[in-house]
């Protein structure tokens, strides 16, 4: 395990995190320090808790009726569960890029402009889009056509704008939760590179399944399995999690050396987690709904 006294500067927190699906246990006690400016990795087998984990970070899980959380996560210190924290607000704050790119169906300028308008931003929109795709390394490539479709893009100018839509409204975290998985060799490429690019600026969370990606991405990797239950279900737990080199090429762990080399042996255990359909890929409309309707997160405290 990675020492929490090795890190700092930590960011996000866990401790003692349990996730339930109603009655079913879906991940147990993960206790894990994510560091500033760095770019973290979950890696593990499909249905291990990874990408549960991660949108506990933001409260994603909040959609999903059934779920719940015990233990604790913080985020500079503050409990995000805590009754005086406004989850709209909290995903201003931690952005998250899904699976499958999901522009809106506006152009690409108000793909950028639409969640900064809502939040308030009452900076010079026209500079706010133009910085947001140059960091997103995409201006280039729409800077004569800001008025078309985002839907006209390809799928890596896609994900790039969902990244650039991320990022705009200035947030601190970027959450990815398999932000590879649906484009091309290329394209994969040039979303690693922009990752090496934005965590000198955000700390970045990244969940996948290609170990190549993970090894190339990320300063530390969190390793993720799961083991059968009494009642004959599995839960996912954290196994091991320590600087990206000493994963894989010095573990602590005998599941974590067979996962990462490829050897599956007798005690690897790869399931398929039952829990409910999360919500639409649009479900991340939620994070732009108006502010309005809430206190802002420095009044209460972030």
């Amino acid at each position: 395990m990675y020492s929490t006294d090795v890190v700092t500067d930590a960011v996000l927190r866990t401790k003692n995190l349990n996730v339930y699906y109603g009655s079913n246990l879906a991940v147990r006690d993960v206790n894990l320090d994510i560091p500033e400016k760095k770019a973290i990795a979950f890696i593990g087998p499909s249905g291990c808790g990874k990408s549960t984990v991660l949108r506990c970070f933001n409260r994603m899980n909040d959609l999903v009726k059934s779920a719940k959380i015990e233990g604790k996560v913080t985020f500079r210190g503050q409990d995000i569960y805590g009754n005086s924290v406004n989850p709209i607000g909290l995903r201003s704050r931690i952005g998250m890029v899904f699976q499958k790119p999901n522009p809106f169906p506006k152009s690409i300028y108000e793909n950028i402009a639409f969640g900064a308008r809502l939040n308030g931003y009452i900076g010079d929109m026209d500079q706010l889009v133009e910085e947001s795709l140059r960091k997103a390394v995409l201006w280039d490539d729409v800077k004569g056509k800001l008025k078309e479709s985002g839907l006209a893009l390809s799928g890596g100018q896609q994900q790039r704008l969902c990244i650039a839509r991320a990022i705009a409204v200035k947030p601190e975290v970027v959450l990815m939760d398999e932000p590879c998985a649906a484009l091309d060799p290329i394209s994969t490429i040039k979303i690693e590179e922009l990752i090496h690019e934005l965590k000198t600026q955000y700390t970045i969370v990244i969940v996948t399944h290609n170990m190549q990606q993970a090894s190339r991405v990320s300063d530390l990797t969190a390793f993720y399995n799961a083991e059968p239950t009494p009642k004959g279900g599995k839960v996912g737990y954290l196994v091991e999690y320590d600087r990206t080199e000493v994963i894989f090429q010095n573990p602590a762990q005998e599941s974590t050396r067979d996962y990462v080399s490829g050897r599956f042996g007798a005690n690897y255990l790869i399931f398929r987690e039952k829990v409910p359909k999360f919500p639409p890929d649009h479900c991340h409309i939620q994070y732009f709904l108006s502010s309005k309707r809430s206190k802002s997160l420095t009044q209460q405290g972030f």
